[in-house]
């Protein structure tokens, strides 16, 4: 978002702030020079130094002779040279709009200091905005870097925040708050970029979700061992959804009418069962009578140690660090979430207009 503009804000600023203090000395110059030199009192000195570098055209304040008055003509250069440059320097300022560029960037930089719980993309190219849509409709809090200029300025064009600086460093991903992001998505167009970005995040925030974007199946194999905690391949994912679409278009219509969409009836959520929290761990799905008291379908249960059980019965036992995978509409996965604790369930990310 900010790098560049944000360096010439700077220069201008220090630029300004050079003048400033060389106009400071001008007069620190001359007051010494009329107070030490001519002998005047400390009041009569500023007041001259003033004027004089005001050039407003009054008189001396008292006579001077020669070697005075050629110092005098020396200051009013000094002067005269130094506000033109501050004026110079603010005029320039002003044309280019380097104030209300500053003013933003600060609100923007209070802006990333604030976010918390959010998600980053990096990448704005075609699956990066695609992203972006996707989350804008869940309705959570989320940040775009991209080092191109012109993918920053779509971005905020289309009302998104963005930063523009280079995924791939750790100064770029602090100024986003990756320490307090949950999750990450690496979408840039290099496979080695993108497990650059994995390892980074790893390091500087071990317990943050890695998404990455991987164009071959080697390339795939690297992010996870990188540390990836989920890697899609937009051509194999591509090809799966393409058969599946010929196959069992029905069922395939169904599962994205869940998945994606600001219109959808019926959604999917995750929920983290915390044993401090939930009052049902160590019982029976039928015991603890979620589909009854809240109406949301459990469709599957992710143990803690990975192993996933689908279609769980009502015998099924929950365990602590289970991830209950639900179906319903919005209010019913709200009731859901309200029944087991409230718990972990990604802040029920539904969108704002449901």
């Amino acid at each position: 978002m900010y790098s560049t503009l944000d360096q010439k804000y700077q220069r201008i600023q220090q630029e300004l702030m050079v003048g400033a203090i060389a106009l400071g000395g001008v007069f620190l110059i001359g007051t010494f020079w009329y107070c030490f030199i001519e002998g005047w009192s400390w009041e009569d000195a500023a007041y001259m130094t003033v004027i004089t570098l005001a050039t407003v055209g009054y008189g001396e304040t008292h006579p001077l002779g020669s070697r005075g008055r050629l110092f005098t003509i020396a200051l009013i250069l000094m002067g005269v040279i130094n506000i033109g440059y501050i004026v110079n320097r603010f005029t320039e300022a002003v044309i280019q709009g380097y104030f209300q560029e500053g003013i933003r960037l600060r609100q923007q930089r209070r802006l990333m200091e604030s976010l918390s719980g959010h998600y980053i993309i990096c990448g704005f190219s075609r699956t990066g905005r695609q992203i972006a849509k996707e989350f804008r409709a869940e309705g959570v809090s989320f940040v775009v870097i991209d080092a191109d200029v012109e993918s920053v300025q779509r971005a905020q064009s289309e009302g998104y925040t963005a930063f523009q600086g280079d995924a791939t460093l750790d100064d770029t991903l602090l100024k986003v708050g990756v320490e307090r992001a949950i999750c990450i998505v690496a979408a840039l167009p290099s496979d080695a970029e993108n497990l650059y970005i994995v390892l980074s995040v790893k390091t500087l925030n071990p317990g943050i979700r890695a998404i990455a974007r991987a164009s071959t199946e080697e390339a795939l194999k690297k992010l996870q061992r990188g540390g990836a905690d989920a890697v899609i391949s937009p051509y194999i994912t591509g090809g799966k959804r393409m058969a599946a679409a010929a196959l069992r278009p029905q069922v395939l219509d169904f599962v994205d009418g869940i998945l994606t969409g600001a219109d959808r009836q019926l959604y999917m959520e995750e929920f983290l069962l915390d044993p401090t929290v939930c009052p049902f761990v160590g019982q029976s799905l039928q015991k603890a009578k979620l589909r009854s008291q809240s109406g949301a379908l459990v469709l599957a249960i992710r143990r803690g140690d990975g192993a996933l059980i689908g279609g769980p019965t009502g015998d099924t036992v929950l365990m602590p660090q289970d991830t209950l995978i639900c179906m319903g509409t919005a209010e019913q996965l709200r009731s859901l979430n309200q029944i087991l604790g409230p718990i972990n369930s990604q802040q029920l990310r539904r969108p704002k207009n449901s």
